[in-house]
């Protein structure tokens, strides 16, 4: 089955007018109440977004939320009635792209939905043609050793596979990784700002720049012998990123 919305709720009258809602629309979308039935849905079917609730009967939707991101990269919309500063701040931290607050207007949800949809399948066809159009003259040229950016000595960015080449060892790389790490070795020797990483190598300045760090750690663990103690792909604080 391929569902474009699954959503996630344990209140069962939500979840089934929402989906009823959306596929009026022409939006396929499904609905599970339970943190393991959402898990046992991802596993059988393609799904491109996922609406997740917080209040998951016996688990939470941020565990949730993390279990997703361990295996998958589609956008993750929280749509939660929590609206404390700190509930946002970890949905956003652990991966979720917005937080949705309820009670929410159904028209103003399927149109986020809509726009979030549309990036997110524009990134994958871009993706699967070879390269994000954003960055693409520049990824003509630039690479060397058959289309490999040099990262550091034994390390390469290949830019045939979107993989990354340790030691001999190729390793994936999700779609907005690679984009990511290919946009700030690009700009090597400077510093990269959030903004302009959201707008530019993932064309999306909407998603919240709470992911950023969660992508940035990805890429470490897959990229630095230490990704506690980062030598290679380096924070600055409160500005964005940059390898030297």
């Amino acid at each position: 089955m391929i569902c474009k919305c699954l959503i996630v709720d344990d209140d069962l009258t939500i979840a089934e007018n929402t989906a009823e809602y959306f596929n009026i629309f022409d939006i396929p979308t499904a609905f599970v109440t339970s943190y393991d039935d959402a898990v046992s849905f991802l596993e059988k079917n393609e799904t491109s977004l996922v609406l997740l609730d917080i209040n998951l009967g016996d688990k939470s939707g941020f565990e949730l939320c993390k279990k997703i991101r361990q295996e998958f990269d589609m956008p993750i919309l929280f749509v939660s009635a929590r609206k404390s500063d700190d509930d946002i701040l970890t949905a956003l931290n652990i991966g979720g792209d917005d937080y949705i607050s309820k009670p929410f207007t159904m028209s103003i949800l399927l149109a986020k939905v809509r726009a979030v949809l549309n990036r997110y399948e524009k990134a994958i066809s871009m993706a699967n043609a070879g390269a994000n159009t954003s960055v693409q003259s520049d990824m003509e040229s630039a690479p060397d050793n058959d289309g490999k950016i040099l990262i550091t000595d034994g390390i390469f960015l290949d830019t045939s596979t979107h993989k990354l080449l340790k030691n001999g060892e190729e390793i994936d790389l999700k779609i907005r990784e690679y984009n990511m790490l290919f946009y700030i070795l690009k700009n090597r020797g400077r510093v990269v700002t959030k903004d302009e990483l959201l707008k530019y190598a993932w064309e999306d300045e909407y998603i919240g720049e709470g992911t950023l760090p969660v992508h940035a750690r990805r890429i470490r663990v897959k990229l630095e012998e230490d990704p506690d103690n980062p030598q290679i792909l380096k924070t600055i604080w409160g500005v964005g990123y940059m390898v030297e």
